[in-house]
């Protein structure tokens, strides 16, 4: 099994690197994960192999891979409980307030996300707002505003930085009816763990990259709902830091995030807060799967 183990080794790793390659350019969520998963599994079988080849533990391939596979879980584990305790006690805001982008940067030249901007074009959408909101450190999270023909959608198309300079794009799309409800539809993959206002319903489809699949469901629930949509009257600035302030006080209240008086000690989330984190996080980055919203 060793000998057979290792054939499959070396051109496993080749399409790992290659799929690690690819994503330095597309920042895709949804290719992630199978490098994530493919990652895990190469670093036990490896561990496996080698412990063969040295004779460090006299125990059997399977469980010696079983084992560091496990340790592996452990380790990451223990290093995302770490970061969400950093996010708890850094000064970066959970709910950051936006500001109208006038800086001329508001849409990035790569060909994948123009061609974005040219669907939203052909299908009569029409750009609203240019907004940002700084994370800390100097990086900011940019938002371009559409509504569609008749006011009763509101489309932010999110453009998220990452570390090696690639941009992911996401897309979160809202619509008002006279319920009163406000029903989202968004493929947001950055864990949340938090709560939303009774009257949203939101729905979150990491796996859904594309934004007509995206438009396309988010008619679907509309439909299905079968409410009088009204249309949008109050303009994006106003109305994402209005809601941005709405979410910080109840999620206070119900406990997810600390009294104010209280961070400065404790950090902004609660310990509760901090697991519902961490565990959406698990599920983000191994399954795609995010929490379920009404």
């Amino acid at each position: 099994m060793p000998e057979t183990i290792s054939v499959f080794l070396a051109p496993s790793v080749a399409v790992l690197l290659l799929l690690f390659y690819i994503n330095l350019r597309v920042a895709s969520p949804v290719l992630a994960i199978p490098i994530r998963w493919l990652r895990w599994i190469l670093f036990a079988l490896f561990a496996a192999q080698t412990n063969v080849q040295l004779a460090l533990i006299d125990r059997p391939f399977w469980v010696v891979t079983a084992a560091v596979f496990l340790v592996w879980f452990l380790l990451e584990s223990g290093f995302n409980w770490l970061k969400v305790s950093a996010i708890s006690l850094s000064p970066m805001p959970l709910f950051p307030r936006y500001v109208v982008n006038s800086s001329g940067d508001e849409w990035p030249t790569q060909k994948r996300l123009l061609r974005v901007r040219d669907w939203l074009r052909d299908n009569r959408f029409s750009h609203v707002q240019a907004l940002k909101a700084e994370l800390g450190g100097g990086i900011w999270l940019r938002a371009s505003v559409y509504h569609n023909l008749d006011n009763t959608l509101r489309l932010h198309v999110l453009f998220v930085p990452q570390e090696n300079g690639a941009i992911t794009v996401c897309y979160s799309l809202a619509t008002l009816t006279a319920g009163p409800r406000r029903y989202v539809t968004d493929n947001l993959y950055i864990p949340f763990g938090g709560f939303y206002p009774e009257s949203w319903y939101v729905e979150r489809s990491p796996w859904s990259r594309r934004l007509p699949r995206l438009v396309a469901r988010h008619q679907a629930r509309l439909k299905k709902a079968g409410e009088p949509l009204l249309t949008w009257e109050i303009n994006p600035i106003e109305d994402i830091n209005q809601q941005q302030q709405h979410m910080e006080m109840i999620n206070t209240e119900l406990g997810y995030l600390q009294p104010h008086a209280e961070r400065e000690e404790f950090g902004k989330i609660t310990p509760e807060g901090r697991f519902r984190i961490w565990k959406e996080a698990w599920q983000l980055d191994y399954l795609g799967l995010a929490s379920r919203y009404r």
